[in-house]
């Protein structure tokens, strides 16, 4: 798993590439559902390939923490998986930003 406590209110995820998405989301779902009052900040650098899977998997992480009051953040996701979003109406869900210590910063500056 490369999901990480990066304080004691951020979690770190460095997504693999495919087919191992769905699975680290999921890990995710549970440790936020086991920490509760916390960030996530999602590294894309190894995604190439978001599938429908995923997606979902993303949007209920982000209905977890928005349910939490709580953020979440993608960082390094390329041209094409904005694309996707984009298609999917679901670019104005995502916070996303360039690089993954503004991800970081973003989520700190509201703890």
């Amino acid at each position: 798993m490369s999901a990480q406590k990066w304080s004691e209110q951020v979690i770190l995820v460095e997504l693999p590439a495919e087919p191992g998405v769905v699975e680290e989301l999921q890990e995710t779902e549970r440790l936020v559902r086991e920490k509760g009052d916390c960030d996530v900040v999602v590294d894309f650098s190894e995604v190439t390939i978001l599938t429908s899977n995923s997606l979902a998997e993303l949007v209920r992480l982000q209905t977890l923490l928005a349910q939490c009051r709580r953020k979440l953040v993608l960082c390094h996701v390329d041209t094409a998986t904005k694309g996707v979003f984009s298609v999917t109406g679901l670019d104005d869900l995502f916070e996303i930003v360039d690089e993954k210590f503004d991800a970081l910063a973003t989520v700190q500056t509201l703890a």
